[in-house]
């Protein structure tokens, strides 16, 4: 068996395992880890999408809260995919799993080095995981935060 299969292997034993004990499924947050509602109002996204696997994700929080969040922290992820070859990157592998070689093939970078830059860009902000040497991914908590990113970002521009 294969690095990537046991991989998904393990995460899949993980996620019976929390099913079972009665958990909170990964990427779904309660109302007990939501701020408490204020005056401004509330602010949520939700999806459910098959991409590299069946992904549930629902968020809701206060607007103040959103507005009271770490500034370095929101700028680190929005900069990192501030970049168009790093949003061909986060496209692809929101796809599924990918090598460094189909990455380039795929977002036709000009070099390997060129490449890595835009991965460490991207792996600093917790956006791309490496799952072995050479092979990258997304995390699947991560794929609907980054289509409704992506989503906001088309409505900002008024792109819709």
């Amino acid at each position: 068996m294969n690095d990537a299969y046991e991989a998904r292997l393990t995460d899949l034993e993980r996620r019976v395992h929390d099913l079972e004990a009665g958990a909170t499924p990964a990427g779904t947050r309660t109302a007990s880890d939501t701020p408490a509602p204020d005056a401004s109002g509330r602010v949520a996204y939700s999806g459910t999408v098959a991409l590299n696997g069946n992904i549930q994700w629902s968020i809701e929080y206060d607007a103040g809260a959103v507005l009271s969040l770490d500034p370095a922290t929101v700028a680190t992820v929005l900069d990192a995919l501030g970049s168009s070859a790093r949003l061909a990157i986060v496209r692809t592998l929101l796809r599924g799993p990918a090598t460094a070689a189909e990455l380039q093939d795929a977002t036709e970078l000009s070099s390997a080095g060129r490449l890595y830059h835009h991965l460490r860009a991207l792996s600093a902000a917790r956006i791309v995981e490496q799952e072995t040497r050479s092979r990258y991914r997304i995390a699947p908590e991560k794929v609907v935060p980054l289509l409704v990113l992506a989503l906001a970002a088309a409505d900002v521009a008024e792109r819709l």
